[in-house]
């Protein structure tokens, strides 16, 4: 570094006043912009020393020390406790299970969880054993209006002669009761399901969940999802001025048939609970990725209480952090890297990308902005806050990571954060919002693929401003 910037860095003496004044008149403007430009270039590589770690202990949101929060604030929004006693209508046929309070069934389930109240640890250990990752059946949705329930799990694991384990089959008839059936949801195709049971993995047979009606909806995750990404970056990159090139590389990555997918499979849980009046259980292979993307649109679509700001990030915290989505893993390395392919998939991304089309066919119908998607969509890949650091609750719990940062969602809720997120002409509604999936309705979410141009900047002025005036509108004394 320069002597001139060492002097400005670590003045003299008493008189480091008068020292600044000379320094300052002997630099030339050149000089300053050679000691600006080292300054930012020191920053840019720290920047990127820190995003490459590979240690979480040692990731930024463990040094993040804001002005206005204190690491002896609460952590988080709700925990499985507080959601348990808050719906006493589960009371009488649901209970609240530690059996996962040392994470020894489940790594990616939290402590604690809720289970049908006729079914004892014991047997919970049986299926965890039956299933993917240890992942057995949980509750995760109450609909109130007809007391149908979601489930969500990992796939069973079959295999080829085709086990059994009556425990898991007592559990699923348990949450039907009497009524004539419910519905499991594949997120594989049929075939990849088969081929699931030939590698040790497999389905609910027929013959045994007897109750019980499967459906299968493919749905791309993994290598093929970020491949995808990975695409539609490249087309909203392309500076050819050719439309038909431009809309030939968006068709090619597919990326708007998973949205529509996504949509779509949403869509059909969401019509088993509350049309059909069907509980319904959702499984793919291991029950952290596509499982809870359309867990999560369902409740959105169904539920009301989800989709006010809050309820919202309570939504996600249920579903997604607290729920065992790898964060770690599938946010590792943004579309931009050229870092070879491991485990990274944008799911998350794709579920923000699905509550934008949400928001564009009912603007009315939730109480948080475009602004607050892209702001989550941002801190999944560089957070200042560990909300979504590591890959499950045993992990954060390892690394006292509710002990050493902030929590994303409290910050988002503080006055001075939360008046930039909500939507101004938001009106609350008790019905359910179905979401068409038609080509016509769906979308490109310009405000996140095309943040960066000159178009998409204007276009945010606009909303702005019209955001303003609402506010400013809604201040005037009634007449």
């Amino acid at each position: 570094m320069p002597a001139a910037a060492t002097e400005l860095q670590n003045p003299p003496g008493p008189s480091s006043s008068s020292v600044k004044i000379c320094v300052c008149s002997s630099l030339t403007s050149q000089a300053w912009r050679n000691v600006l430009t080292l300054r930012n270039l020191l920053r840019c590589m720290k920047s990127l020393t820190l995003s490459s770690l590979n240690c979480v202990a040692e990731m930024y949101p463990f040094f993040y020390r804001p002005s206005n929060a204190s690491l002896q604030d609460h952590w988080g929004l709700s925990t499985p406790e507080r959601h348990y006693t808050e719906m006493e209508e589960l009371h009488e046929r649901w209970r609240l299970s530690t059996v996962n309070q040392d994470y020894s069934v489940c790594p990616s389930y939290p402590p604690a969880v809720i289970v049908p109240k006729a079914i004892n640890d014991d047997a919970l250990k049986k299926v965890a054993k039956f299933r993917q990752g240890g992942r057995f059946p949980v509750l995760c949705y109450y609909h109130r209006k007809n007391g149908m329930v979601i489930l969500r799990s990992g796939q069973p694991l079959t295999g080829a002669n085709r086990k059994r384990c009556m425990e898991d089959e007592l559990l699923l008839q348990t949450v039907i009761g009497d009524s004539d059936k419910g519905y499991i949801i594949d997120t594989r195709s049929a075939q990849q399901a088969q081929q699931a049971r030939m590698m040790g993995g497999g389905f609910e047979s027929k013959a045994f969940y007897s109750n019980w009606k499967r459906l299968h909806r493919h749905m791309e995750r993994g290598k093929t999802l970020q491949e995808s990404l990975i695409k539609l970056v490249d087309a909203y990159g392309d500076k050819s001025p050719n439309m038909d090139r431009w809309l030939s590389k968006l068709e090619n990555s597919k990326w708007m048939s998973h949205v529509q997918t996504a949509l779509s499979t949403a869509g059909l849980l969401a019509e088993c609970v509350e049309r059909d009046g069907h509980s319904v259980l959702v499984h793919g292979s291991e029950g952290t990725d596509a499982t809870l993307l359309i867990s999560t649109l369902a409740q959105l679509i169904m539920d009301p209480s989800c989709r006010s700001l809050e309820g919202f990030l309570r939504l996600l915290e249920r579903e997604f952090v607290q729920a065992g989505h790898p964060f770690q893993q599938r946010c590792s390395h943004s579309a931009f890297s050229h870092a070879r392919l491991q485990q990274e998939c944008p799911m998350f991304l794709l579920l923000l990308d699905c509550v934008w089309q949400l928001c564009c066919q009912f603007p009315l119908a939730l109480g948080f902005s475009e602004a607050l998607l892209l702001r989550l969509a941002t801190e999944a890949y560089a957070s200042d806050y560990g909300t979504f650091l590591c890959n499950s609750e045993m992990e954060r719990c390892a690394l006292q990571v509710k002990d050493k940062t902030h929590c994303l969602f409290r910050a988002l809720l503080k006055p001075r954060e939360s008046e930039q997120y909500t939507n101004p002409l938001y009106e609350p509604n008790e019905l359910a919002i179905w979401p068409s999936v038609h080509p016509q309705s769906l979308q490109l979410w310009r405000g996140y693929f095309l943040r960066w141009t000159q178009q998409t900047r204007h276009l945010e002025l606009v909303q702005e401003e019209i955001r303003n005036m609402v506010i400013e509108w809604e201040k005037l004394p009634l007449s």
